[in-house]
């Protein structure tokens, strides 16, 4: 099926290829066309059906045979590049490609198409220079600067080359008006990581305040930030900025956590750090803020009434990084035995419950009772049991 999917443009293709072929053998007499129809017709028709039978050696080789019965006929070459390039062999893509470019008698619309192919054989090849100088010329083009912007916004995100990348995500923007906010904030925090670790303050903050005006709610952009007041002093900045980015997306709350209690520790705001902690339990199912609230509550009321709150947020929040904290404050405490393993059962009958006890190892699709027949991709005999949860 895959197979198949790959040469559906060139099944398209080809019937319009053979239809050319057909308009051209007109204009030289009746008979000659109906010759060279049926001929391209059979042929095209025999590699369908190799195709449809899972033989796609001797296909690729009628399709060839089709190109060569219609060397003139534009569509069939340029589809006969795409497939030298899907099956690797872009030396022969660019070659041809290059060949049809050159040719005197293309349209303006027909030199584009072999253009653009060409610099697609060019990328493929990693050949990334000669693949922007055919992208920058077409993207200058109106009917192809959609496709020619973001093959060079590929280019020189490989190149790490972030102010081209920018600039050409603008125009994307400008000319289709798809929003690239997201994309151009990203390229603003790779600009204003290198400026950092270049030891330069200021272009680093000039080029997190464009990702801001790009991305408002750049999670990435608010952790830079906070990283670059902490490493300038400016503890209360860090500590704004660690937050609001934390309020922008939660999910984030394990890589900003301990950049932001090192700053609370700095200036002694424990009181600020146990709110935001509580105000980030609520709207974070993870146990990133739990662990660290117990950590406090260790530190200021010992380790008896950590442990008492842990066990009551994991009935909660089962978690395994939680079950060990659990597990060590216990045996530090010398708490009673029996009441801790009925605190661990509980947290691990809930982490069997929430967990998958298959999984299908093509599409990666969790389950908790066993499918002969994935719900997801359909294959048949994918869903397996985990190693976790295998009765031997």
């Amino acid at each position: 099926m895959e197979f198949l999917d790959q040469w559906m443009w060139f099944i398209i293709a080809v019937p319009l290829a053979a239809l050319a072929g057909w308009v051209i053998g007109r204009r030289g007499g009746e008979r000659h066309s109906g010759h060279q129809v049926s001929k391209l017709s059979t042929t095209y028709f025999r590699g369908l059906n190799y195709l449809l039978n899972e033989q796609p050696d001797k296909a690729i080789e009628l399709f060839l045979h089709v190109a060569e019965l219609d060397k003139d006929t534009f569509e069939t070459q340029v589809a006969l590049g795409h497939l030298f390039r899907r099956r690797g062999e872009v030396d022969r893509a660019i070659r041809l490609h290059q060949a049809l470019a050159q040719r005197p008698d293309l349209t303006d619309t027909q030199k584009i198409q072999a253009l653009s192919a060409l610099g697609e054989d060019y990328m493929r090849a990693g050949l990334l220079d000669r693949a922007e100088t055919v992208f920058n010329d077409l993207a200058q083009l109106d009917q192809r600067a959609p496709q020619a912007l973001k093959h060079l916004i590929d280019i020189y995100q490989s190149e790490r080359d972030w102010e081209k990348a920018i600039h050409n995500a603008t125009r994307y923007e400008q000319v289709t008006g798809q929003p690239m906010g997201r994309l151009i904030g990203q390229f603003e925090c790779e600009l204003a990581d290198r400026h950092r670790s270049n030891g330069d303050a200021e272009a680093a903050r000039a080029a997190v305040a464009r990702a801001y005006a790009a991305d408002p709610t750049s999670v990435r952009a608010g952790i830079i930030e906070g990283r670059i007041e902490a490493e300038a002093g400016n503890t209360q900045a860090a500590i704004r900025a660690l937050e609001r980015a934390a309020r922008h997306d939660p999910d984030f709350l394990p890589v900003i956590l301990p950049t932001l209690l090192e700053n609370y520790e700095k200036v002694g705001e424990r009181t600020g750090a146990r709110a935001f902690l509580a105000g980030m339990c609520e709207h974070y199912r993870g146990i990133s803020p739990v662990l660290a609230l117990t950590r406090m509550l260790e530190a200021e009321e010992g380790i008896g009434a950590a442990r008492r709150y842990l066990a009551q947020q994991l009935k909660d929040r089962p978690s395994v990084r939680g079950e060990a904290a659990l597990i060590d404050l216990s045996l530090a405490d010398g708490a009673d035995a029996v009441a801790t393993l009925h605190d661990l059962k509980h947290i691990t009958d809930q982490l069997l419950v929430r967990n998958p006890s298959y999984r299908c190892n093509r599409c990666g699709f969790g389950a908790r009772s066993h499918h002969w027949q994935c719900p997801s991709c359909k294959e048949w005999g994918t869903v397996k049991p985990l190693l976790n949860y295998a009765v031997v």
